[in-house]
């Protein structure tokens, strides 16, 4: 006969009786040092978390991280020929991709040529622009309410001053054409569904490109969310953030968490009532130039990470991104990782799949206190865009990475097949298409940019001047 309360006939073992059990087999061996370990940002983690010593609290609501619709499988696009563009987006579309982010070389691109036979309902289309035009933008809205076209427009001069060094123009400048582009930004009158969905986008992923720690992430993505809201006042729509996913799993899982929950914090008090929409792509930091199938292995686990974590939407990474161009195969795989997660492995059929593990629970919100404690810091000093003109994050940020970069360095911070159990007989010369290390480019700068730099770059170079010629 079925037993339907099997777990009733065994008595509840508490975290004290765990934890005397682990002091046990540990035959007197410290308790603290030899299972508890701290992470780069300071927490310190146990070897089991159980729900009677839950440090979750009622301080963050968990409940405000899951999103509305299952995760949108999204394909990168660079526009440099419209036509081969255009096609390559149908075909992708019709091959498993749900959303397409398109990257404008520059703003006399046609969007009609562009976005015909395309399919406009249901899909999710990004315009990634690295200029800042409001003839272009009213251009895009005026296409996507005419079409009823969801078109999230990925404006953002703060990301343009991190990366580049310079505004588009200058600071006054830059934020007068912001705001005249956020009061344009909505669907033309007696079109109620379909435009423009978002015209502003946070690019959080340098941060972690360039080795920032989770903690600080969190932060430098609020604090530039703060400066929006304080200096755009018609912020009606939702603001899209992208984030940049690192290796370490179930910390990934509660950032992407910790994020969704401390972005809604900021918005209330400025009385925006939009969730954040969350694109993930993996980081390019850990990826390798030797042994690059492994980079497929990374992609994937942060993937994983990044739906687990409730991304709105995943662009995943190809593995021969940083020394390939854009490849019809590399494209291909990339895509079809995020379609086995889908498909096969049903990520997308459980909302918030993380809710009630006691461990991903104390780290969001973990993090989420700690990042906020740092963000109010960041504030109390004048804001974001003032400490990256007096360099305060730059100097933070190298700071973190020069930690992780010891640690790779020295092989405790494993990459297979590049620091540990390297193929010596690999000869990657000749198949560089892309320059896959640091490019200088010497000019001069307002500020002294955010650089994204990979850990193996130095041990790569080293290997190919070493190459066989």
């Amino acid at each position: 006969m079925a037993n339907n309360n099997l777990f009733s006939d065994f008595e509840a073992v508490s975290s004290k009786q765990w934890k005397q059990q682990i002091q046990y087999e540990l035959k007197g061996a410290d308790y603290n040092e030899t299972l508890v370990w701290e992470s780069p940002e300071g927490i310190k983690v146990k070897p089991f978390y159980h729900n009677d010593d839950s440090e979750v609290s009622e301080k963050v609501n968990l409940d405000a991280i899951t999103p509305s619709k299952p995760f949108a499988i999204v394909q990168n696009i660079f526009v440099h020929d419209v036509k081969k563009s255009n096609a390559r987006a149908v075909e992708t579309l019709q091959r498993g991709a749900e959303s397409v982010r398109f990257t404008f070389e520059n703003d006399t691109i046609s969007i009609e040529e562009l976005m015909q036979n395309l399919p406009l309902e249901n899909v999710n289309y990004y315009f990634n622009l690295p200029f800042l035009s409001v003839e272009f933008s009213n251009k895009i809205n005026e296409f996507a309410s005419k079409n009823k076209a969801n078109i999230f427009v990925q404006n953002d001069p703060i990301g343009q001053l991190a990366k580049d060094g310079n505004w588009f123009e200058n600071l006054e400048k830059d934020f007068e054409k912001l705001d005249i582009i956020a009061k344009n930004s909505h669907p033309l009158e007696g079109c109620p569904t379909g435009g423009v969905v978002s015209f502003l986008t946070i690019s959080s992923g340098i941060y972690q490109n360039a080795g920032a720690n989770i903690l600080q992430q969190l932060a430098y993505t609020l604090a530039q969310a703060n400066e929006y809201f304080n200096r755009i006042p018609a912020i009606n729509q939702p603001i899209t953030i992208e984030v940049a996913v690192g290796t370490n799993y179930f910390f990934e899982i509660a950032k992407l968490r910790a994020l969704r929950i401390l972005f809604n914090t900021l918005a209330a008090e400025y009385n925006h009532n939009f969730d954040c929409h969350i694109i993930a792509t993996p980081t390019k930091r850990n990826k390798t130039l030797y042994d690059y199938n492994v980079n497929m292995l990374r992609t994937t686990t942060e993937c994983m990470s990044a739906i687990l974590g409730g991304a709105d939407a995943v662009a995943n990474l190809a593995y021969d991104a940083i020394y390939h161009k854009d490849n019809e195969f590399g494209d291909r795989i990339s895509r079809n990782q995020l379609l086995v997660l889908k498909h096969e492995s049903y990520f997308d059929k459980v909302n918030n799949p993380a809710d009630g593990a006691y461990y991903i629970e104390t780290l969001t919100e973990q993090l989420a206190e700690k990042a906020l404690e740092l963000f109010k810091d960041i504030e109390k000093n004048g804001g974001l865009i003032s400490q990256l003109i007096d360099g305060t994050i730059q100097r933070k940020i190298n700071e973190s990475a020069q930690k992780e970069q010891e640690l790779f360095d020295s092989g405790k911070e494993v990459l297979l097949g590049t620091n540990k159990y390297p193929n010596k007989n690999d000869q990657m010369k000749n198949d560089l298409e892309l320059y896959p290390f640091v490019k200088q480019n010497a000019r001069k700068t307002l500020i002294t940019p955010i650089i994204e730099k990979r850990l193996a770059e130095k041990l790569e170079q080293e290997r190919l001047n070493n190459e066989a010629i």
